[in-house]
């Protein structure tokens, strides 16, 4: 989307890179945002992107929708052709057709969690079948190689603990990662990103790669702001035709009524694709601006409060206990046992906000610092965990 780059430049022109406290709580997001003096497109967009990073899944998308959420409704014709479309698990899709592929390019939307999830389970097969670096749109430099991990330093949106997740998956499967981000915007800013891709392909080639960005950024074809975007114009300076995905637009809304019509049909468990009666993609109805498919994501159930796509592969459920919170409201943080110190992105957050809230974390298994914060975001208590 347009908005995404300019969004970004506002919220960094007030609270910065590593700056202290990067992680809020909700009535502090509600003051910020009303406090602002921008419009409420903006007041939406920087609630869901703070919401967002610190952990709160549900109020993000909700903060979005205030604006941006619309009631679409189905034809009769739509509703015909798409009952005939058949899912298909988008990770084993995206996978088998991956060893054919050099360059793959996945969006997210910048305030959805669970793009981030879902990218970061393809990594152990994609780098199985040749994928050896991943560029994202956010990163401020390549420094992590060295360290790891991700730091508040290490770029924007990063910050948020699913994304600092797939940052530190990808560095232990053993992904070489680059920024690419370009100055300008709209069609400067396109062009710029993918000369950034591409001379960095030109000085690494031991491997494919999987390009990371936000919303339209990884469409083909005919835009009508940028003429093309970063993947069209990546495929002219490479010759290659890159393999694009789009999560973004059937992924679930705050409210039911706001989901794509799609996606109300297809009531899946799991992220899917749809296939035809003559085995074809379906990737969408626009024909000018594009992406070879489209994840259609299912609606999130919450287990103990927390997103099901949470707790995936091994990560568990993680019950503070009650004597080591002595006041409320607190922010809870795991972060990966010596992190805290380095300015490292928690592993996952929650807000408590009373002794009867829900105080589950889910975490990989591994050594923790578990870190509570008060008010005035002191640390007010500091533990180990090991989760075995």
């Amino acid at each position: 989307m347009k908005f995404s780059y300019s969004l970004a430049l506002l919220l960094l022109s007030i609270i910065g890179y590593g700056q202290e406290n990067s992680y809020w709580f909700t009535d502090d997001i509600k003051k910020k945002v009303s406090d602002s003096t921008q419009g409420q497109s903006w007041k939406s967009q920087m609630a869901a992107t703070y919401y967002s990073i610190s952990g709160q899944y549900k109020p993000a998308l909700e903060s979005w929708d205030e604006t941006f959420g619309r009631v679409k409704k189905l034809s009769t014709a739509d509703s015909l052709k798409f009952i005939k479309l058949q899912p298909v698990n988008a990770k084993e899709y995206i996978l088998e057709r991956a060893a054919s592929e050099q360059i793959i390019i996945i969006n997210e939307a910048h305030h959805n969690a669970s793009h981030r999830n879902f990218a970061s389970s393809l990594l152990q097969g994609l780098y199985d079948k040749g994928y050896r670096y991943l560029g994202l749109e956010t990163l401020a430099s390549d420094s992590l190689n060295t360290t790891k991990f991700a730091a508040l330093s290490s770029g924007y949106y990063s910050k948020e603990p699913e994304f600092g997740n797939f940052i530190y998956n990808a560095l232990k499967i053993g992904f070489t990662l680059f920024p690419y981000e370009a100055e300008g915007n709209n069609k400067e800013r396109e062009i710029g990103e993918a000369k950034n891709i591409f001379d960095f392909m030109q000085k690494n080639k031991e491997g494919k790669y999987l390009i990371y960005c936000g919303y339209q950024h990884a469409y083909e074809g005919v835009h009508k702001s940028w003429e093309k975007t970063m993947a069209g114009r990546l495929s002219d300076l490479t010759g290659v035709n890159p393999f694009t995905i789009d999560q973004t637009q059937f992924s679930e809304k705050s409210n039911l009524k706001y989901n794509e019509p799609l996606l109300r049909l297809t009531n899946n468990t799991v992220p899917v694709v749809l296939k035809d009666e003559n085995q074809g993609i379906y990737n969408g109805e626009d024909k000018d601006l594009y992406t070879d498919i489209k994840i259609i994501h299912p609606v999130t159930k919450y287990i103990k409060g927390r997103p099901n796509w949470m707790l995936k592969k091994n990560r568990k459920l993680y019950k503070v206990p009650a004597f080591k919170v002595s006041m409320y409201p607190v922010l809870v943080f795991a972060y990966r046992k010596g992190e805290f110190e380095k300015q490292g992105i928690p592993a996952d957050i929650i807000e408590l906000k009373a002794s009867k809230d829900s105080r589950f974390l889910i975490l990989d298994k591994g050594n923790y610092d578990i870190v509570v914060k008060d008010k005035e975001y002191k640390v007010v208590n500091r533990f180990e965990k090991k989760i075995k």
